[in-house]
């Protein structure tokens, strides 16, 4: 709950004009970064720009091969210490398809290739490398939400700046892609493949109604779909193909192509990105040709070297309880080499080739927890909703610490600042809090909870005080700390000044507790705590200006006579009293736990 309110605002700057984009599809988000504009693709897609991402540039770039306007823009960052993050709205308990990609395009005039690291939150991700300037490279991840927000970082440039062209959120329904794995893991795609395909195009969206990218297997590249067995043959069909039997659902364009092997053997070799290690591997068949009254087609998979994953034989018609039907075999947990050789290979008894239709093979990546107190922190910096620092989001430590973050060696986060003293107070009580001064390495000195939480209070100066209040002049009640004072603010708001008396030790103590207590209390049975003023021998706290007098006068004083309360209106005073008072009295105790 607390990581969750503390990016509450921070969303509202980077996340929440995405919400009323009328995205095709519920939990569709489409960012095109560095863009200024909100348009819709040629495949339907809404996009939306990143004009509120407090960090980093954007850059226009050309490609002459590239056309697609959400390539035409990106938003790079510099080549430092720190991480950025974009945060994205996500719902608890639920898969995701997670995309980013990347068109260098030369954008900072160096020809220098970046490589940069990518994570989500304090997991690491994938490395970026850049090989040339005019080709898309794609990152994907299958996760499951465990939180209401998931941060999308680059850090670590080894070489160039770190940049980002897109990011695309898809919310899957039911049980796609489910694992036992899902809380310990996230699935990174290595290979989605769509076998016979009729042109280089993948399949996408709206022929995936999950925005699935199935990449051709007419593109040829490096170790990449070659060892293509002699009489390898592309077959397809305008059949309607029925995949409600298939749990991970491929898209019907996609199961409507497929290879044959005539000469009784399917074999191909691809690099699979991330491995070795081990993932989810499934391959996707259905019956799309007819066969004859004494055809049969049954194979078996055969690995080079893995004897024991092979499964028994494959009959797709009998598999799929009929034509043009879904099956789809796989393993959970497969332990992959880098370089993945495989084969259909047909049995002694089947008159017909194996069939391939498509594949997807996904590495396991270990989900890090990341920093214990990283809600603490979280629900610090939503305090200043509007201070760049405060929006760096992502885990205070992991995979590199925030800006004003010092972290142990174990990941563990220490509110600290490397500031000097002189720095610090500006810091604290200036007008100007939406800065943080840049780190100084002079001097360190670690700051309380208490003292970061002043810091959300606004900060008059005794001059603005002393105009509001004409000199102080009127007097409206005072206590046993002090005497109250009524104000008005330049912007024709109404104010209460409380000038506080006591100026020992223990005054200046009760004076910072106060603020620090208040400054976290927003309720609506307590009287608002609008800022407060450090003036030597007169320590002032500002709030807002209850008109209907206290609520002894409505008990017992003149208000009493006039217009008596009745029994009623007293308990529900009585109850709304005790409302605030245990708000109060929860954040007392908070702010005890946390010193």
């Amino acid at each position: 709950m607390a990581a969750s309110l503390s990016l509450g605002l921070v969303l509202c700057l980077t996340i929440l004009w995405f919400s009323g984009c009328g995205a095709q599809s519920p939990g569709f988000l489409s960012i095109d970064c560095g863009g200024n504009d909100r348009y819709t693709d040629e495949l339907g897609l809404n996009w939306e720009p990143d004009t509120q991402f407090p960090f980093g540039r954007s850059a226009n770039i050309s490609v002459p091969t590239e056309a697609r306007k959400q390539y035409t823009t990106l938003r790079y960052f510099p080549a430092d210490n720190n991480k950025y993050c974009y945060p994205l709205n996500v719902t608890t308990r639920t898969r995701y398809l997670l995309r980013a990609t990347f068109l260098y395009g030369n954008f900072d005039n160096s020809n220098v290739f970046p490589k940069f690291d990518l994570s989500i939150g304090p997991s690491r991700w994938s490395s970026v490398v850049i090989y040339d300037m005019s080709t898309v490279v794609i990152k994907e991840v299958v996760f499951l939400a465990s939180s209401s927000v998931v941060s999308v970082c680059v850090s670590n440039a080894t070489t160039g700046q770190p940049f980002i062209s897109t990011l695309e959120l898809r919310r899957f329904n039911g049980s796609l892609y489910y694992t036992d794995f899902e809380t310990r893991a996230f699935m990174s795609l290595s290979a989605r493949i769509n076998f016979g395909a009729l042109s280089n195009d993948p399949v996408r969206y709206p022929d995936d109604p999950y925005d699935r990218i199935w990449q051709s297997d007419t593109i040829k590249k490096a170790n990449y779909l070659v060892d293509v067995a002699p009489g390898t043959t592309n077959i397809s069909t305008a059949e309607p193909i029925d995949i409600s039997s298939g749990a991970e659902k491929p898209p019907q364009k996609v199961m409507q192509t497929a290879v044959v092997g005539m000469n009784d053997t399917l074999s191909y070799r691809l690099n699979l990105p991330g491995f070795p290690g081990f993932g989810w591997a499934f391959s996707y068949f259905s019956e799309i040709e007819e066969l004859g009254p004494s055809d049969t087609r049954k194979f078996k998979l055969v690995i080079p070297g893995v004897p024991d994953v092979s499964k028994p034989t494959v009959n797709v018609l009998e598999n799929a309880a009929g034509m043009y039907r879904v099956y789809e075999p796989g393993y959970y947990n497969i332990s992959l080499p880098f370089t993945f050789s495989f084969k259909f290979r047909k049995t002694n008894d089947s008159t017909k080739g194996p069939i391939l239709n498509a594949i997807e093979i996904y590495k396991y990546l270990p989900i890090n927890l990341g920093s214990p107190d990283a809600p603490l922190i979280d629900s610090f910096a939503s305090h200043y909703s509007y201070a760049d620092w405060a929006q760096e989001g992502g885990d205070p430590c992991l995979p590199t610490p925030r800006s004003w973050i010092r972290c142990t060696d174990d990941s563990q986060p220490s509110i600290s600042s490397m500031y000097s003293d002189e720095l610090l107070v500006k810091s604290v009580l200036s007008d100007d809090i939406t800065k943080v001064p840049p780190p100084l390495p002079q001097k360190s000195r670690t700051l309380s909870f208490d003292e970061f939480s002043s810091m959300t209070a606004h900060r008059y100066s005794f001059w603005e005080l002393e105009q509001a209040t004409s000199n102080f002049e009127k007097n409206i009640g005072s206590g046993g700390f002090g005497v109250v004072y009524y104000g008005k603010t330049k912007d024709e708001k109404e104010i209460a000044v409380k000038v506080l008396t006591n100026e020992s030790a223990h005054g200046r103590k009760q004076f910072s507790n106060e603020v620090s207590l208040l400054s976290r209390i927003h309720h609506r049975n307590l009287v608002s705590f609008l800022g407060y003023c450090p003036q030597e021998g007169k320590n002032m706290l500002v709030y807002e200006l209850m008109h209907n007098g206290t609520l002894k006068e409505h008990l017992h004083g003149l208000a009493a006579e006039k217009n008596p309360l009745s029994w009623i209106r007293r308990l529900e005073i009585a109850e709304d009293s005790a409302r605030g008072y245990c708000q109060l009295i929860n954040a007392s105790f908070g702010s005890l736990l946390s010193i």
